[in-house]
């Protein structure tokens, strides 16, 4: 069997390098099966106990180790690498499309290159670099994309001729190549030796580590761990770490109060072969036919290959599955798609003896991104696990960044996009991730364009419109679980080519989103934006107000009715939420903030607000309890209703009979009125985009009056619909910045040109101020950019989309971080942070008004350079229209 023979191989390995293991590790290895053997005793207490002795535990044992921590115990139910980790292709890939992915991989590479030296383990390390082929021109600019993120990083990668690939791999068929991406210095190890090589380095600092101990479940008390009970006895603890690999879900639900990790495990098949008459080399790079849907790597003189099929198998839906991973059974006529894919590309393997077709589970997530992170829910409580079939290559990278963020309070890199928080509980329904994963499994090769959307687990949180605006042609995309308009398909237009629109160049939806940019700025727009997440802050006293103006860094002691626009930032003075804050009353604040905030925000808020029982913090996304003006005494569920436009004014002053223009509705400024029958509806002069308008706050019982009513009155005005890609259009265009893309944790209000919205005077210090001031005294290492493409056809370029290398005078300063179509410049326009290297060491220098100022710049769309102008200030034509300046710069700041 596979897992016999695998499991011999690594034990062999393992013996020979290390005899001394047992004495190292609290239990011995016995091939009995009758008598189990001596166990030490667990440790009544410990700082951290890591839960899962494959690649991922064995990594934040080590780097927490080598970070100082030595009260550390490492717990496995069965032994070490025992489980997916055994199974892994071993495969070490930097070639990944998220950046925080790619630092992690080239991480992973880097350690496991010196890690046998370092501690005389063999690791099976090899540098045998990889290609990734194109079938098609579109694959290759995705390869191309991949290439210019990599070269920036110092990473050696190439795009390559089809003649190329094959003089590298003489085996490979190469007739129906278009070309390929080549990374020579990528590499192949044994996985789980890596694994016994981290935990004997782990064990050498102080780590203890305990096989044949299975956790049952974590204590937690007011929301902090304090423990973990074993089959073996409890072992008190202040953090604890799932590492569990597939049975992390079940893991996470096994307390009282559950921690939602949505993963879900599917069958992954590869196959092994004999040695070829002329054995393989083992410095033959691996190939990715992600086209072909295979992966192909040498294997002790034949190979190994498996890949990602298009009906995968989910299993273990119901949480039963094995203690140690066992050979899953054969497949064959599954297998077969994968077989023939890889006959066609090395044809020579046709009369090549199989060793075996080993099948085994890999875990997956909703979003194919892996979950590191601490819960939302309980202190202390942190999560690495689901790695998409990528756990060698990220198991450094993600080891070291989740142990620096145990030590530390926070990691060294923008892990946002893999952090546990980015969920909510919705995610973690079995039937949500069973069917998601049947979708996310084949994606793990399909092409990837700009804008494309999962299909599967769709229609979950909708708007009360949702039906209405679905029969108005509204095409949909999907964040955090809600439902949210792109754009409104016209009448005549044909629905099936814009729904399947996928191209890196212009899209057929360009037209149509010029249409309502053009209405929101010359008429009136309606925008369904009831996803946005909103809380409300109270107290009795004045500890509302006292706890915002330490998290915030804008003044909030402002007049009631007033709105104001701020930055939530951490101790780094990095933005952690950017939203707007309503004073409702001098007790009472209102808080409006992105749509993937709502889980981030409450936890920040939850542990940095005072444990103070007069101080009451709300979720009102879909809820809000009636108070003050509203004369209902049960919840009322509320919709957001986005009027944006010069004539906004007009269809909201003959809806409400007051009048809404600057002098009696200022900007930045909320009260409740009425608009049409419907009492109690929240308006506040925002649009989220720049352009004039208002935002309404409608209980979700008048939704349908409220957005009947405005359409009708809006007809003589020029109303229409409009989504949120319209929404980004204008918001970049305007130079305002989005949180989770160009803005996170490791941005300051300084660095992207948001001093106006910091009161370092405002009498009371604020979390991050002491940053703040040294940054003003002394400058910034990275300024927040708009560049103009000037020398881009938009009907025959590739368009950017974001992660484009820009550079100045020929040398690399930064990515943009989002792009957009300007339709008032009619020009590409680029949103990005400009970096000032010292040419010599490369050391970070402070980036000036004149650095920016006086720099030829470039940015590079898949391998070719465009000329950009640079500007750290809106174009000022944009602004007529406007009620004054100030107000366009207060009032946009929202999301897409």
């Amino acid at each position: 069997a596979a897992g016999m023979f695998l499991r011999l191989l690594s034990d062999i390995q393992w013996r020979a390098a290390h005899p001394k293991w047992r004495r190292m590790t609290s239990s011995q290895r016995s091939t009995s099966t009758t008598a189990e053997p001596h166990l030490i005793a667990l440790p009544a207490q410990a700082q951290v106990v890591i839960c899962g002795g494959g690649i991922m535990g064995t990594s934040v044992a080590y780097h927490l180790s080598k970070m100082g921590w030595k009260d550390i115990v490492l717990l496995e139910q069965g032994r070490l690498a025992a489980g997916t980790t055994r199974f892994c292709a071993g495969i070490v890939s930097t070639a990944r499309p998220l950046s925080i992915e790619l630092k992690m991989a080239h991480y992973s590479n880097k350690l496991y290159q010196q890690l046998e030296q370092e501690t005389g383990v063999q690791t099976g390390y090899m540098k045998t670099g990889s290609i990734s082929l194109a079938q098609t021109q579109d694959r290759l600019i995705s390869l191309k994309r991949i290439a210019s993120s990599l070269n920036v990083m110092g990473i050696p990668c190439e795009i390559i001729s089809p003649k190329r690939v094959l003089q590298l791999h003489p085996l490979i068929n190469i007739h129906d190549l278009v070309g390929a991406m080549y990374v020579p210095e990528d590499a192949l190890v044994s996985s789980a030796n890596v694994s016994l090589a981290l935990a004997t380095a782990a064990s050498r600092n102080g780590v203890q580590v305990h096989e044949r101990t299975t956790v049952s479940h974590v204590t937690i008390q007011k929301g902090h761990v304090t423990g973990v009970e074993t089959d073996r006895g409890r072992i008190q603890c202040e953090y604890f770490v799932n590492c569990a690999g597939q049975w992390a879900y079940e893991l996470g639900h096994s307390g009282e109060e559950p921690v939602h990790i949505p993963l879900h495990a599917c069958e992954h098949f590869y196959l092994l072969t004999h040695p070829l008459k002329e054995p393989l080399s083992g410095s033959l790079p691996t190939i990715v036919d992600p086209d072909g849907r295979i992966y192909i790597r040498n294997w002790q003189g034949g190979i190994l290959s498996g890949g990602f099929e298009k009906n995968p198998k989910p299993l273990f839906t119901e949480g039963r599955n094995q203690l140690e991973i066992q050979n899953l059974q054969e497949d064959w006529d599954h297998f077969a798609p994968l077989l023939s894919g890889l006959l066609r590309r090395m044809p020579g393997l046709e009369s090549l003896q199989i060793k075996q077709l080993v099948n085994c589970p890999e875990s997956f997530t909703p979003d194919m991104r892996c979950i590191m992170g601490e819960s939302p829910t309980a202190r202390g409580y942190f999560v690495l696990a689901g790695m998409n079939s990528a756990g060698v290559s990220y198991g450094g990278g993600a080891g070291k960044y989740l142990a620096e963020w145990i030590v530390n309070g926070y990691p060294s890199e923008n892990v946002w996009p893999l952090d546990l928080k980015r969920f909510g509980t919705l995610q973690s329904s079995r039937t949500f991730l069973r069917h998601r994963v049947m979708e996310v499994m084949p994606l793990m090769y399909d092409l990837k364009v700009p804008r494309w959307d999962f299909q599967t687990g769709r229609q979950l949180r909708t708007s009360p419109l949702y039906d209405r605006l679905d029969a108005q042609g509204a095409r949909w995309m999907e964040k955090h679980g809600f439902e949210r308009v792109k754009y409104f398909v016209p009448p005549g237009n044909d629905l099936l080519d814009l729904d399947h629109s996928k191209t890196f160049y212009k899209p057929d939806w360009f037209d149509i989103v010029g249409s309502e940019v053009k209405c929101c700025k010359e008429a009136v727009c309606v925008i369904d934006m009831s996803s946005f997440t909103k809380f409300e802050i109270s107290s009795t006293g004045d500890e509302a107000l006292e706890s915002l103006q330490y998290l915030f860094s804008n003044d909030l002691d402002v007049p009631v009715g007033h709105v104001v626009h701020t930055g939530m930032l951490n101790e780094k003075g990095g933005y952690e939420n950017d939203c707007s804050i309503a004073r409702l009353s001098k007790r009472s604040f209102f808080m409006i903030s992105p749509t993937d905030q709502q889980v981030h925000c409450w936890a920040w808020l939850k542990s940095h607000l005072p444990d103070d029982s007069n101080l009451v913090l709300e979720d009102v996304t879909w809820k809000y309890t009636g108070k003050k003006s509203l004369q209902e005494t049960t919840q009322n569920h509320k919709w957001s209703l986005n009027l944006i436009g010069p004539r906004a004014v007009d269809v909201l002053s003959e809806l409400s009979y007051a009048p809404m223009t600057a002098e009696h509705f200022p900007s930045l400024f909320c009260k409740e009125m009425s608009v049409g029958y419907a009492n109690g509806i929240r308006v506040m002069s925002i649009t989220h985009t720049g352009e004039p308008g208002f935002v309404l706050y409608i209980p979700i019982e008048y939704a349908l009056h409220v957005y009947n009513e405005v359409m009708n009155m809006g007809q003589k005005y020029g109303i229409r619909n409009a989504g949120y890609y319209a929404l980004r259009s204008l918001r970049i265009e305007k130079f305002f910045a989005f949180w989770g893309q160009d803005l996170d944790a490791f941005t300051t209000p300084m660095e992207c040109g948001r001093e106006f919205q910091v009161k370092l005077d405002k009498g009371i210090e604020f979390l991050g101020q002491e940053v703040l001031l040294e940054q003003k005294q002394n400058g910034v290492y990275k300024r927040f950019t708009m560049f103009i493409l000037e020398d881009h056809d938009t009907d025959l370029d590739l368009w950017p989309w974001w992660g484009e290398p820009i550079f100045r005078n020929g040398r690399y300063v930064g990515k943009t971080t989002s792009s957009a179509y300007s339709y008032t410049l009619e020009r590409h326009v680029c949103l990005g942070f400009v970096h000032h290297f010292d040419e010599k060491t490369g050391e970070k220098l402070v980036v000036t008004t004149d650095f920016i100022n006086q720099g030829e710049y470039e940015i590079d769309i898949a391998g070719q350079r465009f000329q950009a102008k640079a500007k750290l200030y809106p174009f000022s034509s944009l602004f007529t229209q406007r009620r004054r300046k100030d107000e366009v710069e207060l009032s946009g700041y929202e999301r897409e």
